[in-house]
């Protein structure tokens, strides 16, 4: 490891980031121009993936069903726009103070559509949107699961991503080889909506492959047991981090040990709260 990633580390932690990885640009040879960071910075060497954590007990209102601005507040809006955004710009001044660009990024939907025209022939129409999570696969610091987020050895699913673009050549993170999802299927049996519909496909990143189920993003958008549209544009797809079947796998992984940020206590104490597609509340019977 060079002395400069040891020092960017040390930095990071000092400023409470819980996850870091990096990913050299190489990394991204099978990402299309209209999503790869070098579109954005020519010169990126390292995509530097921060994370920090959703607190367990930032989910406890959702999960009991009696407070679900705090979830809003805290593990969305005030975590991404704030918390982990002051946490990005302080990093990427740490490497412009060591005499590297630093090109901080947020979690900007990739579904995003254009909005303007290419300046030069051979580049993509603005605004370059990046896939922020596959960003943090790439980056060794976690796995697509079987539910289509990333979960994390650490965390599971309970963090959030922002990423820096940088000329500096860090130290690559390994990809991680240890499975986190087991393939309980907990969100598709969980899921009062029938979002899943039981299919799955394979997905290929930075040569690694991922068995992910398909989900109906339509009928994620009108959920009610805790997802939430996308905060930066209809086309993005829902927040689902504090949905049922989302928290149903932060159970799952805690009860299972397949995460190393473990409590006392078991997230899921009681049945699990749903509201059906008649917007009908009851418990639900699985998962508990």
């Amino acid at each position: 490891m060079t002395e400069l990633t040891q020092s960017f580390l040390d930095f990071a932690h000092d400023k409470r980031a819980d996850l870091v990885g990096f990913a050299p640009i190489s990394r991204f040879d099978d990402v299309p121009a209209k999503h790869h960071p070098a579109t954005i910075f020519p010169e990126t060497q390292t995509v530097v993936v921060v994370g920090k954590r959703i607190t367990r007990g930032t989910l406890r209102g959702v999960e009991e069903g009696t407070q679900l601005e705090l979830y809003g507040q805290y593990g969305l809006s005030w975590l991404a726009d704030r918390m982990l955004a002051i946490t990005t710009i302080a990093l990427a001044t740490f490497l412009e103070d060591h005499r590297h660009e630093a090109v901080p990024i947020q979690d900007l939907p990739p579904q995003t559509p254009p909005s303007g025209v290419a300046v030069r022939p051979d580049l993509p129409a603005p605004n370059v949107m990046i896939d922020v999570r596959q960003a943090a696969v790439r980056a060794g610091l976690g796995e697509i699961g079987w539910c289509g987020e990333v979960l994390t050895p650490v965390y599971g699913p309970r963090q959030r991503f922002q990423i820096i673009l940088t000329d500096a050549a860090l130290t690559p993170t390994p990809l991680l080889q240890q499975a986190v999802c087991d393939q309980c299927g907990e969100c598709r049996t969980t899921c009062p909506l029938g979002a899943y519909d039981g299919s799955e496909s394979e997905l290929a990143i930075a040569g690694q492959s991922y068995r992910v189920g398909h989900c109906n993003p339509a009928v994620c958008r009108s959920c009610k047991n805790g997802a939430r549209p996308n905060p930066h544009h209809a086309a993005g797809l829902p927040d689902r981090l504090g949905a049922l079947c989302i928290r149903s796998c932060v159970d799952h992984l805690e009860r299972a040990g397949l995460v190393s940020n473990g409590f006392t206590a078991p997230f899921r104490k009681r049945p699990a709260w749903q509201i059906d597609r008649t917007g009908a509340p009851s418990l639900a019977t699985s998962g508990e």
